[in-house]
């Protein structure tokens, strides 16, 4: 359908531009998962010496085979891609002729290193295993393609000389690789672990003290980290779970679905896409799963594993491993399985760092805004499938867009990409619209599936703005009664007064949602369209991209866009101010701030009871007993403490009627706030490592023997604070 708008004003939308972008380093010796706030997929760590390197999934985008740098396992920096294109000629990598590759491509590495060089192995549809090594980390690369039909391995460098492939789904398959990385050895191949053991793919091997280790991840029923393990890399294996239905407290998102029997094409219109149902007890994938383990220069262990974070797509997050009877359990000591959101730091105690330890400096892994000054783009830039290169170019300032043949934005050729940011963003970019010729279209867009996007359209008399919708087929065409050299003229069809248009993605991620907006001056902004319900799918296996793009409707090369001044606004990256202190210890009267803490499954604020016990009570409560100060004991520890003058205080295991009080401070109970984000914390015991809760069905008192949230946030351990005078 289509709508068409008059507008003679802009409605004003206030947005401060903040520079500051998510890193999981609190800057107190803690950090809060996610490392960063949008896609990674399928991540694998390498440790050499005191660097750490984390390969992921790049699928149809170039530059391909992200690689990421630490020193601390927190704070990361992209260094380097494996390759700039596809060096395959087939159409296919190009989307060209009405080929393409969306949720295939190259996906699923494993980064190793031996005899003193860096090998990234991976899988590319229809191509097979490939390799890429280089001896510098940054490049270049050498590509290996070794072919056979191998994927979604792990690779291990034995101390033999052998190199040992692992590979396959239930049926679990070792392959021994030839040394020059010229292909398999295929009548090496061997089944390992048979089917009928749950384990899935995903494979990570490792061998340590002489033990073979694989961790692996499973998708059904739901996501589950498993670990197997033999004293031959031959087997027998046996098998354990690691961690399972840990999900900080998020339920899986909906995933996009054309009907049965629908003959469907990237990209075509008219598609009835529909979104599948919502289940917010679910856990499916968003709980961790693949990905791989690594030992700090400490000596700890940890797990860096993948879950799917709604439109976002898959993220990453650290994990603290506690070995237990030879199993690499993740998590702590009296709650293995499960892992905190919010941990200190590898190479701390506490918080603390020790003699010799420096704190690396917080910072986000990627520079988000560009406004293209440079003579090459930024790192976080990757091109939908290979681009034309000479249909592109940076000049003076400007990304110039050259458009090419296509009728949607899914086949539009050089169209450049970068994951969204959340949990929400306001993203912004100055397109130049002058050069654009007759059927030419040129904007924002989100590449998704369903796919949406705001742009500028010159349909041969005059530029209209559009607003497009895929998931309804819905386009909104806005003609603007203003004139002047930043205007559009949307009555004369004369194109002299046409120059500029800024236009804008405001996404909340963390509800799957997100709407366009557009200027005229570059500071009062008018949204168009609905708030567009935004979702993950298993199509292109990519979630949320922001999309620079230019293309021609009538099957000719049109004329050209020119894009500047791409900023990205991130109003939760500073997180400072997310635990509500009301005093410290080194200054008892530095605040009178108080709190109700509210539980999320009850609707109900705790209640510090006179018998000695902490309950709840009716929700208009705001009596002093429903009072708390949050006290701050530095590196993320607090202490609670009641109005009335009574600590908190847990006595025993910790079960119901065991969270009582004291009067004295230093027996009061430390715990480890969880940034639930939004006014959502949960409280981790630092004695038993479980959470604060209490039962929204039993009655029961508060207990401290909540293992994690569900994904829901309604079992009683997802607290609230909301502050009271």
């Amino acid at each position: 359908m289509r709508r068409i708008f008059l507008l003679c004003t802009v409605a004003l939308i206030a947005l401060s531009l903040n520079a500051q972008s998510w890193t999981a380093d609190n800057g107190n010796g803690t950090f809060t998962n996610p490392l960063f706030y949008d896609e990674f997929s399928d991540p694998d760590i390498l440790r050499v010496g005191d660097d750490y390197y984390l390969a992921g999934t790049t699928m149809h985008a170039v530059p391909g085979l992200v690689i990421l740098h630490s020193k601390d396992l927190v704070n990361w920096e992209n260094i380097s891609y494996c390759f700039p294109r596809f060096d395959f000629t087939e159409d296919h990598f190009a989307l060209k002729n009405h080929q393409e590759i969306y949720g295939q491509g190259v996906w699923a590495p494993c980064i190793r290193y031996a005899n003193g060089q860096f090998y990234v192995f991976t899988n590319i549809n229809g191509k097979g295993l490939q390799c890429y090594t280089s001896k510098d980390i940054r490049g270049p690369w050498e590509h290996h393609n070794m072919k056979g039909n191998i994927y979604d391995l792990g690779v291990l460098f034995d101390d033999d000389g052998k190199v040992y492939a692992i590979h396959g789904y239930g049926t679990v398959k070792c392959t021994e690789l030839r040394p020059d990385m010229s292909g398999p050895i295929e009548e090496t191949e061997r089944v390992i672990i048979p089917e009928g053991n749950g384990v899935g793919e995903g494979h990570h091997m490792y061998k340590i003290d002489g033990t073979y280790y694989l961790i692996s991840t499973d998708y059904r029923p739901n996501g589950r980290t498993l670990c197997s393990r033999s004293k031959s890399i031959w087997g027998p294996y046996e098998t354990r779970v690691i961690t399972a239905d840990e999900t900080y407290g998020y339920h899986a998102a909906s995933l996009t679905q054309v009907p049965r029997g629908t003959k469907y094409r990237i990209g075509e219109d008219g598609t009835k896409f529909g979104l599948g149902p919502l289940d917010k007890d679910a856990t499916a994938c968003t709980n961790a799963h693949q990905g791989g383990i690594v030992q700090y220069k400490d000596g700890s262990w940890w797990a860096l594993l993948m879950m799917d974070f709604h439109s976002i797509g898959r993220t990453v997050c650290l994990m603290p491993i506690t070995w237990k009877d030879g199993w690499p359990m993740i998590g702590l000591e009296g709650n293995l399985g499960r892992a905190p959101r919010t941990w200190f730091k590898p190479g701390t105690a506490e918080g603390l760092y020790g003699a010799g330890d420096a704190p690396v400096e917080p910072h986000a892994p990627y520079l988000r805004s560009d406004n293209f000054d440079q003579n090459q783009l930024g790192r976080i830039w990757q091109w939908n499938h290979n681009p034309d290169d000479k249909m592109w170019s940076l000049k003076k300032g400007k990304l110039q867009l050259r458009t090419q043949p296509a009728e949607q934005l899914m086949w539009a050729r050089n169209t450049l990409t970068q994951r969204v940011i959340g949990p929400r963003a306001i993203t912004t970019v100055e397109l130049n619209v002058k050069n654009l010729k007759a059927g030419d279209v040129a904007g924002l867009g989100n590449i998704n599936v369903p796919c949406s996007w705001i742009g500028v359209v010159h349909n041969g008399e005059r530029l209209i703005l559009r607003c497009f919708e895929q998931l309804t087929n819905d386009t909104i065409d806005v003609e603007i009664a203003q004139t002047g050299n930043s205007g559009i003229s949307g009555k004369s069809g004369k194109n002299s007064s046409i120059e500029k248009i800024w236009l804008r993605s405001i996404g909340d991620y963390d509800h799957d949602q997100a709407q366009y907006a557009y200027s005229t001056d570059g500071k009062n902004f008018q949204t168009l369209g609905r708030m567009m319900p935004l979702s993950y799918q298993l199509i292109s296996f990519q979630g949320s991209r922001h999309a620079l793009f230019a293309f021609n409707t009538l099957g000719k090369n049109g004329g050209y866009a020119e894009f500047d001044n791409f900023t990205v606004e991130e109003p939760d990256a500073d997180r400072s101010g997310n635990i509500p202190y009301g005093k410290t210890l080194a200054n008892p009267s530095a605040s009178d701030r108080w709190f109700r803490i509210i539980n999320k499954a009850t609707g109900r604020p705790a209640n510090c009871d006179p018998h000695g016990i902490l309950y709840d009570t009716h929700p208009g409560d705001k009596g002093e007993r429903t009072r708390f100060q949050i006290i701050d004991m530095g590196n993320g520890r607090v202490v609670l403490r009641c109005a009335d003058g009574r600590y908190l205080k847990v006595y025993g295991d910790g079960l119901p009627g065991d969270v009582r009080f004291t009067r004295d401070e230093k027996k009061a109970e430390v715990f480890l706030w969880q940034d639930l984000l939004n006014h959502d914390f949960m409280l981790l015991s630092l004695k038993n490592h479980r959470y604060l809760g209490k039962s929204p069905t039993t009655g029961s008192p508060y207990s401290m023997d909540f293992t994690g949230p569900d994904p829901a946030r309604r079992n009683g351990s997802v607290l609230h604070w909301e502050e009271v005078q």
